[in-house]
């Protein structure tokens, strides 16, 4: 698959529906896939953390990836894969490869706080696994404990199979120097929302996004924007965006915002599953006049209210 035309430059990292019980909603994933893909993104990442990897089990991961790629025949979906255990990262690549995910996401592994070489030798061992289909890496010391340095990140840059890195170190100097010293071809994704003008300005190439769920069109418009070298307009949807962004990623951990304001918005995406839970009322009310306020940036078609 190319890297140019088959992972695109937005991908929304999508929420995982789930019944009123707590069961796995496939069927509203699949509706929410295509929403998504309407809705300006070129594919969608099942299973990250936006989609409460961590409170699916491996099975449940393979029915949603397979679910979602029948919506989305033509269209990108990732599938993350990564743990802080190389064996079964490799186990979950090798099954979501035949489950037909057209790339695999994977993250630095958390908590156990590997060196960088362990981090080097777990995304070579993934990418072994994925047998060609493109592996994106995700640094995120935030959740995992351990920075890949740009160095490392580099390194793992030339590792066959290893296509790009999704960035959410928060550090844009770091990001820039990953953009200057990448092999052709190699693709910087920001994995901060707020980070994707700033990103593209040093080199990047896009993002795998959340807030994309309720605002897709305005995300892809700023892109192609700066794209076409109007940089005033991509710094003008930037500005509005922010306070979005803002409010969805520090009213509480993501996906716990995102997830209540899909719902909120009219798309039944459900509950949560422990050890996550709702945010109180007045939070998210506050929340919710954030997104009233930016208006006609928000494309998910029911009121707030």
């Amino acid at each position: 698959m190319s890297t140019e035309r088959g992972i695109g430059r937005l991908l929304t990292a999508m929420v995982t529906p789930f019944k009123e019980d707590g069961a796995l909603d496939l069927e509203a994933a699949q509706r929410l896939a295509q929403l998504l893909v309407d809705n300006g993104s070129d594919g969608v990442v099942v299973f990250g953390t936006t989609g409460e990897a961590p409170a699916l089990d491996d099975e449940e991961k393979i029915a949603l990836l397979r679910a979602v790629k029948r919506a989305l025949p033509n269209h990108t979906v990732m599938a993350g894969t990564g743990t802080n255990d190389t064996r079964h990262s490799q186990e979950m690549t090798h099954r979501a490869v035949e489950a037909g995910a057209d790339a695999i996401l994977a993250v630095v592994p958390y908590y156990n706080k590997p060196p960088q070489e362990g981090i080097y030798r777990h995304f070579k061992a993934i990418a072994e696994a994925a047998s060609g289909t493109p592996v994106v890496m995700y640094n995120i010391q935030g959740r995992t404990g351990v920075n890949m340095t740009a160095a490392t990140t580099l390194r793992c840059a030339e590792i066959r199979g290893v296509v790009g890195v999704k960035e959410a170190s928060g550090d844009i100097d770091q990001m820039g120097l990953v953009c200057a010293g990448k092999p052709e071809g190699f693709r910087v994704w920001s994995g901060d929302d707020s980070f994707t003008l700033p990103l593209l300005a040093v080199g990047g190439y896009g993002v795998i996004c959340v807030v994309s769920h309720i605002a897709g069109p305005a995300m892809k418009a700023m892109i192609e924007a700066f794209l076409r070298g109007e940089t005033e307009k991509a710094r003008q949807i930037h500005g509005r965006l922010l306070p979005v962004i803002r409010a969805l990623m520090t009213t509480a951990s993501n996906p716990i915002p995102i997830k209540q304001v899909v719902n909120r918005l009219g798309f039944p995406a459900g509950p949560f599953r422990l050890p996550l839970a709702p945010l109180p009322d007045a939070d998210l009310e506050r929340l919710l006049a954030v997104v009233k306020e930016a208006g006609d940036l928000i494309s998910l078609p029911v009121s707030v209210g």
